[in-house]
């Protein structure tokens, strides 16, 4: 599979089958043609010797001290060594992946002034599986992620202190580029700043988490339907009149979705049936992840558009004759709504978890305690429910906003920061922590169901059903039970239950 980038147009799918598949990227030729333009315009101003911002003029503080064109590429230089000043655990293969294409599509807009060899460098890298370590912390998310990018800039130059990935291997930056028959690059004016001023770091680990986060979005549904179905819960909470009358669009889709799912079942009831009502966690299903799911369509959207932006600064327009320096690397756009989506991806661990407690406890569902038909002797599904406790309170400390924090930097220069970098890198914790939930509630679902005296679930739940039993057994004496909520975890995690149940009703989310 081979991608063209043109600067517009990157949609998440299309990261995921780079940053997570073997897809190769390429270069538009109109793309080349308006960084050369772009390119050809910084010349003319390095040439003429006037003071602007990052070409012919320091960086942050020193913004008003000029530099001569004999020293551009020396200042392009160590803006890179100085600026890679990253610590911690590296970012995951996937997010360096990533980061490298939106980072490439953003010079690819022609707005940048750097040469099309520097971009071309870039995705010969990614081509190549050259993967730069990029450490995770560093960031403050303006003026863009700095010390991230520069991390990568520094194989790119084949630096000292540079170290890539390469069939598995750690290695020096001018070692990882031989390996692969690559060429490090030499910067000139302007060309360092463009690589390392842009928000790339922060949109690649949002666009993951919303990768994942939908697997989550769709999976909340299924478990919801299936420990419906096992507490014999009321649907006419779901009936399309509720949501009219207050006509959220999310709730729409999620009282649509939740008949869709039970369509067919027996093992519903009806008010007054078995109760008159039911508890919130499943009566208020097309509130709460309706609301979710607009939170995570919200954010969506908003990610869409950052990937395809330019985002360094200066940018230039050689149409127009001018650079104009500005704040396009201010990252408050990916923070707000990466704290935004950790909260809608905290509510929806949460619900599911006060879901597990009653299949668990007796008094609320009507079921052997704890999904044991030999309690005392055996505990069953206890401390399946107390790790799920664990994980959502986890979340609740995770999803605390990072936005929300600014620290002035840059001798106050620099003196609001949105602290995107670890909105958008915890948010992927939370997301993970959410499906682990979620598991959970699969297996404990498909557990409650196995004690019924009366079966007959819906043909969209029965699929999944069916996966799950066919990679965990029923439990009918204490076993040791983590590899049951891993193969829960992974099942929804890879996508497997989902695309099962889609397999009979269709696709029932849609980014769009």
């Amino acid at each position: 599979m081979s991608i063209v980038i043109t600067g517009e147009g990157l949609d998440l799918q299309t990261i995921l089958s780079v940053s997570r598949g073997q897809a190769k990227v390429t270069l538009d030729y109109q793309a080349k043609e308006k960084i050369q333009k772009a390119r050809s315009y910084v010349e003319q101003l390095v040439s003429k010797a006037n003071p602007v911002y990052g070409i012919t003029t320091g960086f942050g503080k020193f913004s008003d001290t000029f530099i001569s064109s004999e020293q551009t590429a020396e200042l392009q230089r160590n803006l890179i060594v100085s600026h890679a000043c990253g610590v911690g655990q590296p970012l995951p293969t996937d997010a360096v992946r990533a980061l490298m294409l939106l980072r490439a599509n953003s010079l690819a807009k022609g707005y940048s002034g750097v040469k099309v060899s520097t971009v071309e460098c870039l995705l010969n890298m990614l081509n190549e599986r050259v993967h730069p370590l990029v450490p995770s912390q560093g960031s403050l998310g303006a003026s863009g992620d700095l010390a991230p990018l520069a991390h990568v800039a520094l194989v790119m130059l084949g630096e000292s202190g540079g170290e890539a990935e390469v069939d598995e291997k750690v290695l020096p930056a001018s070692e990882a580029l031989a390996r692969r028959d690559l060429k490090p690059i030499q910067l000139s004016a302007k060309e360092g700043l463009a690589l390392i001023n842009g928000t790339q770091a922060m949109g690649a680990s949002l666009s993951l988490a919303l990768a994942d986060g939908l697997s989550a979005i769709k999976a909340c549904f299924i478990t919801a339907a299936l420990t419906h179905q096992a507490l014999r819960g009321i649907t006419a909470a779901y009936d399309d009149k509720l949501a009219q009358v207050r006509p959220h669009e999310g709730q729409k889709v999620a009282a649509r979705t939740m008949r869709l799912l039970l369509e067919g079942s027996n093992m519903v009831t009806a008010p007054g049936e078995l109760r008159v009502q039911d508890a919130y966690s499943l009566r208020c299903i097309p509130q709460v992840h309706g609301a979710c799911l607009q939170a995570f369509l919200h954010v969506a959207g908003v990610a869409q558009i950052e990937y395809n932006s330019a985002t360094d600064n200066p940018l230039v327009f050689p149409e127009q004759g001018e650079a104009i320096s500005g704040g396009n690397f201010h990252g408050e756009f990916l923070a707000l709504s990466a704290d935004y989506l950790a909260i809608a991806m905290s509510e929806i661990g949460n619900i599911s978890e006060r879901r597990i407690e009653r299949l668990v406890n007796p008094q609320l569902s009507g079921l052997p305690a704890f999904l044991t038909r030999s309690g005392g002797l055996n505990s069953g599904f206890m401390i399946a429910q107390y790790t799920a406790a664990a994980l959502v309170s986890e979340n609740k400390v995770l999803s605390h906003p990072a936005s929300v924090d600014s620290i002035p930097s840059s001798a106050n220069q620099e003196d609001h920061v949105s602290m995107g970098g670890l909105a958008c890198r915890k948010v992927r914790q939370v997301v993970e922590n959410t499906l682990r939930v979620l598991g959970i509630e699969l297996v404990a679902a498909c557990q409650a169901i196995d004690l019924q005296s009366e079966r007959g679930l819906s043909p969209a739940t029965a699929a999944a059903y069916n996966l799950v039993r066919s990679h965990v057994t029923e439990l009918a004496e204490d076993r040791v039970m983590y590899p049951d909520l891993n193969m829960g975890y992974w099942l929804l995690s890879s996508g497997k239950v989902q695309a099962a149940v889609e397999e009979i009703v269709g696709e029932f989310i849609k980014l769009s």
